[in-house]
Formats: structure tokens, C-alpha cells, sequence
């Protein structure tokens, strides 16, 4: 019994950091901020499956929460991932660390405890987080499938499970590789990683000539200075991100700047244990993943203007662009190092039960006492929220519209990004297409620091363009020609509304609801459809094939549990 729960105390102190960072942002309600935005009831529509106009970002995370959501309210379902991503991490890391409580401890504070899974969280890129919760978890799958020379049933759900996004997909498919191919398993590997990132590869390849970026965002996306740490000292405790908005209070401070030593002081005592405790290619592979992450931030801090031609050349290069997020490549070392320096210092510790217990509180909480903002929703930065009752409405009288005639959603004002006065003041990217039913267009032009970065939709810069038309009828002409149905106008949002001749449905202190005329038909190409429902297939496959396994192996389990008894009854019976 002590043994057990001895066992269970590391996942108990992941769902302990998993509750002090998240907070008040657990309470009833929507968690809004940034890039996060979830709504009540995300309707399934074509721009979820990689089939709109602008590139595929959030394929197939939102073709997953669309689905899911009708099974599990949306507010639940939130919280479950949020959730469940931070203590799935903690557990994760643990299993990679030594034997002992403290070690595991340890490497359980480091990986979830730590600036990029707080950025991330503040930022509002739950996707990313997902995918750094799942890389434990391949890692040890991966190790175990080299070692063993069967493919563990696991990694089929791991691998799509870290393919919601892009960027999540590519950290997730360049650690199985580095941990699992070789020999007769690369090309099964290979092939796993290519199904796990079906969705978004496909998407990206059918938008592939709109698939470059703006040069611009190279230095706006690149990895950053945190207070008076240099990006690439910053990189090394996992900080850097380039949005100093979302940095906790003390992420740059003297306090972080120490936690940054003490954390690699404390890896760099666990090295020789850690060398020791691996073979030869895991160890290549934890190396080459830190290598591959940390190298490849710091060229976006060192050379801006390169990675700037980079992406604006080559399509699909724009995955590179956030320095810091490539930074969860490196996360698995640090935490597995960190925890071996913890069992190197443990076994040195006092024989006194005082100064034992206060070198091993001192090892778990370091990362905690660096960056004690994160606690309790970063500050209270992440909060829950309900939506204004006047969007229900809204949503009600824009669908009506639409299933009279079919056509798209226009967003107005033209801005990427709201504040508004309900979730508290915090910047939230706009939650409204989301929480309509119908394709939606949305200004997606980006500002940061002054620096304009162009957006990526070509049909919202198309409707910018109808916008700025001379007159109101040439600019409804205009918009209807690019299939668009109904104008929603954000009255509290900065920015303007230029007038159109347009049938007012509905209006509210807060909302305008606008019918246009006879919107042009948008239709799809056929081998798009094809090509998205062969790449979502793919995707899936691997899970259905998991889920068969883990049925037929429960059966047999079942099986050889019953039979002997049946047998021994049998006997009996014969006596």
C-alpha cells in the first residue's frame, strides 16, 4: 500500500502544478486569451479541415474540438485539455527520470513548471502544449520499441495526438524519429510521423502558393531577450518567447535569471549520471533534440533577416519563425538531467532528517520559487469568462440568414485581435467567427511593436481591398462577389465600419447583424475535398488501429484470467 502510493505521489504533485498554474482559470466559464479561444458550440465548417482560404494553422486541432465538443460541453472540455496536457507532461517526465521520489519530483516541477509551458499557456496555444505533453511519452515508447523490436501500441495515438498543430506535429515527429528509427523501424516511423501530420501537410500543400509569409514577422516571431537575459541565455530555462506580454512578472527578473543557473548547475551535476544511464543512441537523440531546438532559436535571434528571406521564399519555412516554440525540442534533456543531478545530490544528502527534508523541498520547488508568478492563472492573467447573451442572439439570426442562401461571414472591424471589456481587458484573438456558425473571414494583418505584419488569408485582404471601394453599393457588390453572406460589425472593437448597402437583421448596443444581396457561390475544388479527406484518414487510422489492439489484448487478458478458473471448476466438479 505505501509502495503504491509512494508510486502515485509524482502524478498527484503534476495535477498539484497543474491546478497553481491554471487557478481561477478553472472556475466556470472560457478561458480567452490570445490565440485560445473556445465558445460554446464550435460548429463543424470547411475552413476547419483545411479546405479555407487562408493556411491551415489550427488543422486538425479544430476539426478535433468541433467533434469532441459535441460529446463534452465546450467549457469542460477546456478545462480537460488544459488539464489534462499539464499533468500528462508531469507524469510523463517522471517516467524518464531515475529511480528514487525526489528525482522524479524534480523532473516533474522542471518540465511543467517552466517559462515556455507558462508563455504557451498565456499566449493561448494549447495545441503546442498538447503536443510537449505527448514527448515523454514518445520518447519512452520510442526507447522501448528500439529495445524491444515491437511497436508499442501507444505510439499510434501518441504520434496523431501530437499532430494537432504544425508546429506540435513537427517537434513530435522529429523526437520519434530521433528516438525510435533505425533499422528495420525507420520506415515504419517515418510513415507514423507522415500519418500523425497528414492534416496540415496536405493543407500546406494545397495552399502552397500562398504558403510564404512577410519577411517582417522573421524579427517579430524570433526568439527574444528576456529582461536582461539574452535570448540565447533566456533559451537555455526554456524562456524567450517574443511576445513580452505574456512573460510572467518575474520571468525577466533577477529571480529567473538565478532559476536559469541553478537549473543548469543542477543538469550539469546530473550529467555524468545521465551519460551513464542511457546507451549510446539515446543518448545521441536527447543531445540532438536539444541541439536541433536550442540551435535553431538562436539562429532566428542571431540572424533575423535570413530566416525573414526564408520564409518569405520557401513555403511552409514560416514554421520556423517562433524561435521559442522550437525550444520544446530541448525541454526532455533538461528536465531527465535536472532530475539525475537531483538523485546525485539525494544520494549525497545529510543523514539528519531536518536538513534531508530541506535539501529535497529546496530540489522539487527551485523552479516554483523562480518563477512564482505563473502561480494561480499567471497572475490571474487567465480567467474564465462568459460570453455576452446578446452573441447567442446574434448566432441565431446569422444562421437564419444563411440557411436561406449559403455564403460566408465578414467580421468587422478588420482587425486581427479584440480587448474586450467583458473578458477583463485581455487581448483575445477575435472569438466571434468562432463562435458563429458559418466560414467566416477576419482581419488577420498582425501589429506588434509598431512593425506591420501581413496577413496570410488572401480572401481577407481581398474584402480589406472591397472595403476601401469609393462607395457603399460598389463595396457590397464587392464583398458579395467574394461570397459574403453577412457582415457581423463589433461595435466595441477598435477600428472602423465603412457604411454598406446592406439589409440590417439584427443590432444590438454591441453587435451589428448586416444581409447582403445575392452572394456569389463558393465552391470548393473536388480534389481538395478528396485530398483533406484522404489526409484526415491517414490521421485517423493509426488511432483506429491502437483502439482494435488495445480491445483484442483485453480480450485475450480477459481470457487468460477466466480460463484457468473454469478449468479449476471443472476439476473440482469431476472429483
Amino acid at each position: 500500500m505505501a509502495l503504491t502510493l509512494r508510486r502515485r505521489v509524482p502524478e498527484l504533485w503534476a495535477a498539484v502544478l497543474a491546478v497553481l498554474l491554471l487557478g481561477p482559470a478553472l472556475a466556470p466559464g472560457y478561458v480567452l486569451s490570445y490565440d485560445m479561444v473556445w465558445v460554446p458550440d464550435l460548429a463543424l465548417r470547411p475552413g476547419f479541415l483545411g479546405l479555407g482560404s487562408g493556411l491551415p494553422r489550427a488543422v486538425p486541432s479544430d476539426l478535433v474540438v468541433a467533434l469532441a465538443d459535441e460529446i463534452v460541453p465546450g467549457m469542460m472540455l477546456q478545462k480537460l485539455v488544459l488539464l489534462g496536457a499539464l499533468v500528462g507532461a508531469g507524469i510523463g517526465a517522471s517516467r524518464l527520470a531515475p529511480a528514487g521520489l525526489v528525482p522524479r519530483l524534480v523532473a516533474v516541477t522542471v518540465y511543467v513548471w517552466n517559462p515556455f509551458v507558462v508563455e504557451r499557456l498565456v499566449i493561448g496555444h494549447w495545441p503546442v502544449l498538447v503536443g510537449y505533453a505527448v514527448l515523454p511519452w514518445v520518447i519512452e515508447a520510442g526507447t522501448a520499441w528500439r529495445r524491444g523490436g515491437r511497436l508499442p501500441l501507444r505510439l499510434l495515438w501518441l504520434v496523431p495526438l501530437g499532430g494537432l498543430s504544425a508546429g506540435a506535429g513537427l517537434v513530435t515527429a522529429v523526437v520519434l524519429l530521433a528516438f525510435a528509427a533505425g533499422g528495420r523501424r525507420t520506415l515504419p516511423a517515418v510513415l507514423l510521423a507522415a500519418a500523425g501530420n497528414a492534416p496540415w501537410l496536405v493543407a500546406g500543400l494545397l495552399h502552397a502558393s500562398t504558403a510564404t509569409t512577410d519577411a517582417a514577422g522573421a524579427s517579430v516571431f524570433a526568439l527574444h531577450d528576456q529582461g536582461w537575459l539574452p535570448g540565447p541565455v533566456a533559451a537555455l530555462g526554456l524562456g524567450g518567447i517574443w511576445n513580452s506580454e505574456v512573460v510572467p512578472g518575474s520571468g525577466g527578473g533577477t529571480a529567473a535569471a538565478l532559476g536559469v543557473v541553478v537549473l543548469l548547475v543542477l543538469a550539469g551535476i546530473g550529467a555524468r549520471g545521465w551519460w551513464r544511464r542511457h546507451d549510446g543512441r539515446e543518448r545521441a537523440a536527447y543531445l540532438g533534440c536539444w541541439s536541433a531546438g536550442w540551435l535553431l532559436a538562436v539562429l532566428t535571434w542571431l540572424s533575423p533577416d535570413a530566416v525573414g528571406w526564408l520564409v518569405a521564399t520557401v513555403p511552409g519555412a514560416g514554421l520556423v519563425r517562433d524561435g521559442a516554440r522550437l525550444l520544446a525540442l530541448c525541454a526532455p534533456l533538461l528536465a531527465v538531467a535536472a532530475a539525475d543531478g537531483a538523485a546525485t545530490l539525494w544520494r549525497h544528502r545529510p543523514g539528519a532528517a531536518v536538513p534531508r527534508a530541506a535539501l529535497g523541498l529546496a530540489l522539487v520547488l527551485a523552479p516554483v520559487a523562480a518563477l512564482p508568478a505563473a502561480a494561480w492563472g499567471a497572475s490571474s492573467s487567465l480567467r474564465a469568462v462568459s460570453f455576452p447573451d446578446t452573441w447567442a442572439a446574434a448566432r441565431q439570426v446569422v444562421s437564419g440568414s444563411v440557411d436561406r442562401q449559403p455564403g460566408d461571414v465578414l467580421l468587422l472591424p478588420l482587425s486581427s485581435y479584440r480587448q474586450p471589456g467583458w473578458n477583463g481587458g485581455v487581448k483575445v484573438l477575435d472569438p466571434l467567427g468562432r463562435y458563429l456558425t458559418p466560414d467566416y473571414v477576419a482581419g488577420d494583418e498582425l501589429v506588434v511593436s509598431g512593425t506591420v505584419v501581413a496577413g496570410e488569408d488572401p480572401r481577407a485582404g481581398a474584402a480589406g481591398e472591397a472595403l476601401a471601394l469609393p462607395t457603399a453599393r460598389e463595396r457590397s457588390a464587392r464583398l458579395a462577389e467574394l461570397g459574403i453572406r453577412v457582415v457581423v460589425v463589433d461595435r466595441e472593437a477598435p477600428g472602423t465600419a465603412p457604411p454598406l448597402e446592406a439589409r440590417t437583421l439584427w443590432e444590438s448596443p454591441d453587435l451589428q447583424v448586416l444581409e447582403l444581396a445575392d452572394p456569389a457561390r463558393r465552391d470548393l475544388p473536388a480534389s481538395w475535398t478528396v485530398a483533406m479527406a484522404l489526409a484526415l484518414l491517414a490521421w485517423g487510422s493509426p488511432l483506429v488501429v491502437a483502439l482494435a489492439g488495445w480491445l483484442v489484448r483485453s480480450r485475450r487478458l480477459r481470457s487468460r484470467v477466466t480460463q484457468p478458473a473454469g478449468r479449476g471448476r471443472a476439476g473440482r466438479k469431476a472429483c
